[in-house]
């Protein structure tokens, strides 16, 4: 059975996933040892330098951007930076499950853009099931009654960001690499995080903070690689659910690092997010197959069962 761009799709999210939460959880235990700005700019100075070795070895010789895509990369590096800094914000300012609860509503918000922006063809069911998906979301975070506040409001301006992001980089040409965006992506994270030591003081980096960074760097790369495969092959309406997986790697992180087990409530929610995930995959599999049953009926030519 031949892997399809969908397949190979929900693969690369279900793996940048992985590894943004991962790289989030080095971050989180670091910055309790380091200003965050020091964090941001040291964990960003060995990604970059990282991304720039990893570059060589693909064959990218050259930085340089086409035309056609310099306007997007703009773009989406300020997208980057909003998300960035208007997550960070509210991370430091209300509580993290309500904060997750608004981020979770990002394959939602990309996808709804995706048919807003991009045309893309979105049927009842798949919106179904991403809405249906959404509601296991907040039985795994459970979200506070406290309500909205300014820093609610800039985590949806998060999530705004984000959706222009995952937008343009769709629409960058095929020539463009993979690691060409993440190296530009890292190098305007890092000067952002050095623009933050102007109100932040540099103290002294145990080993211990260094090596968590480190990790978080080779971690980051491998999200920033996914991320970009995954938004560039496959329909987004198909790819954006998996972002869910981020909250199944949560469950196990947490569990396997820190002891924390999860309430009944929270492997519903999982359930829920998964088989919503799966069956945006079959339904979509098996949309497929009739327009290939259609097409092979026009021609006279025989479909295959795979």
């Amino acid at each position: 059975m031949a892997v399809t761009d969908n397949t190979r799709g929900i693969i690369f999210m279900a793996v940048a996933m992985a590894t943004f939460t991962v790289n989030d959880s080095f971050m989180k235990a670091a910055t309790q040892i380091l200003p965050l700005s020091q964090a941001i700019v040291i964990r960003g100075g060995l990604t970059i330098v990282a991304l720039l070795v990893l570059a060589r070895v693909m064959g990218v010789r050259t930085l340089r951007v086409a035309k056609v895509d310099r306007k997007l990369l703009g773009w989406r590096t300020v997208a980057e930076l909003g998300a960035t800094l208007t997550f960070l914000l509210a991370l430091m300012n209300m509580p993290l499950a309500n904060l997750s609860a608004i981020l979770q509503s990002l394959p939602l918000a990309v996808t709804l853009g995706a048919v807003i922006a991009l045309r893309e063809p979105v049927g009842w069911r798949r919106m179904t099931a991403i809405g249906v998906g959404l509601a296991g979301v907040l039985l795994i975070v459970r979200p506070g009654t406290e309500g909205f506040n300014v820093w609610s409001v800039l985590a949806l301006i998060s999530v705004a960001f984000v959706v222009v992001r995952d937008l343009t980089t769709r629409q960058f040409s095929k020539g463009l690499p993979s690691v060409t965006i993440a190296i530009y992506t890292s190098v305007s994270v890092t000067l952002m995080g050095l623009a933050g030591l102007f109100i932040q003081d540099w103290i002294p980096v145990p080993p211990r903070a260094l090596a968590m960074l480190a990790a978080a760097a080779a971690m980051l790369i491998m999200g920033y690689l996914f991320i970009v495969m995954a938004m560039r092959v496959g329909d987004v309406a198909i790819v954006a659910p998996f972002r869910y997986s981020a909250l199944i790697w949560a469950i196990l992180i947490g569990w396997l690092a820190f002891g924390e087990i999860p309430k009944a409530l929270t492997f519903v929610g999982a359930a829920i997010v998964v088989g919503t995930g799966l069956y945006t995959y079959l339904r979509e599999h098996q949309v497929q197959r009739k327009i290939a049953a259609t097409a092979a009926s026009m021609t006279g030519t025989a479909t295959p069962d795979r």
